[in-house]
C-alpha cells in the first residue's frame, strides 16, 4: 500500500457515528458565507509529498475549513497562520491556502492529524481518537523511510501521537515527555528499520491562541525552522 491508497481509504471511513453525523450535518447546513459551495463533508486525509522528511500533526479538521475544502488546514484562520509561516520559512510554495487546486505545494513536509473528521466544538472524544489511531500508525509506517522530525500542534495531538509512535517502532521515554511550546525530545528507534525521530511541540494555531497573542507568527516560524533543520531540510527566512 502507498499513501495515495491510504488517503483514499481514510476519506471513506465511517467508523465514528457521532463524527459522521456532525460532519455531514455541517456539509448540508453550511455557513452563510459558503452557502454556494459544495462541502467535502468526509474524513480529511493528510496533505504533502509521500517522501516528506518532516511531519506536522494537528488536532482535527475544522467544520468550515478542511471539512469544507477537503484539505488539511485549508480555508480557515488556523490555516492562514500555518501556511503563512510555512511559506515564510521556505516550506510552502505560497502563503495562502483556499481550496484544493489553488496551486499550493509543500516542500519536504506533510500535514496530518490524529482525528480525520471534524468534531463538534473541535473536541474529539478519547474513543474517537482511538478509533482513528490505526490511520496515523499506517501513515507513519509509510513515511518511516524518510521522516526525521515531527512538529505537533497542541497538547491533544501530542498526547495522541506518543502511543502511536511507540506502536510504530520508536521508543518513547518514561515518564512520557510533556507537551509545551518549544518542547523537544529525541526518540530512539525500537526497530532496525527505523531512524531516530525528533519531536517538537508548538501551541496550536487556533484563533484562541493567535488572537490573544499567546502564539505569534514568529513563534510558529521558529518551531517550524527548528523542526525543518532536524529533518535536514533547509528553512529560509523571507
Amino acid at each position: 500500500m502507498n499513501l495515495a491508497v491510504l488517503d483514499q481509504r481514510i476519506s471513506e471511513c465511517r467508523a465514528c457515528p457521532r463524527l459522521v453525523e456532525w460532519r455531514e450535518q455541517v456539509a448540508r447546513e453550511k455557513r452563510a458565507a459558503f452557502r454556494d459551495e459544495t462541502y467535502w463533508g468526509r474524513p480529511v486525509p493528510g496533505f504533502g509529498p509521500p517522501d516528506a522528511r518532516m511531519l506536522i500533526v494537528g488536532l482535527a479538521p475544522a467544520a468550515h475549513g478542511a471539512n469544507r475544502t477537503g484539505r488539511m488546514f485549508t480555508g480557515d484562520r488556523s490555516g492562514d497562520v500555518l501556511y503563512a509561516a510555512l511559506y515564510a520559512v521556505g516550506l510552502a510554495s505560497q502563503p495562502t491556502a483556499s481550496h484544493i487546486g489553488d496551486g499550493l505545494a509543500l516542500h519536504g513536509v506533510r500535514i496530518t492529524a490524529p482525528v480525520h473528521c471534524a468534531p463538534p466544538a473541535n473536541k474529539p472524544t478519547p474513543a474517537e481518537r482511538d478509533a482513528c489511531r490505526n490511520w496515523l500508525e499506517q501513515e507513519l509506517d509509510l513515511l518511516a523511510p524518510t521522516v526525521r522530525s515531527i512538529m505537533v500542534l497542541g497538547g491533544f495531538g501530542w498526547q495522541a501521537l506518543l502511543p502511536v509512535l511507540a506502536g510504530a517502532g520508536w521508543t518513547v521515554p518514561r515518564p512520557a515527555p510533556k507537551f509545551g511550546h518549544g518542547a523537544s525530545v529525541t526518540l530512539a528507534p525500537a526497530r532496525p528499520d527505523r531512524e531516530p525521530l525528533e519531536l517538537f511541540g508548538c501551541y496550536h494555531v487556533s484563533q484562541q491562541n493567535t488572537f490573544t497573542g499567546r502564539l505569534t507568527p514568529a513563534m510558529v516560524e521558529q518551531v517550524l525552522a527548528d523542526t525543518a533543520r532536524a529533518a535536514r531540510l533547509s528553512p529560509i527566512r523571507r
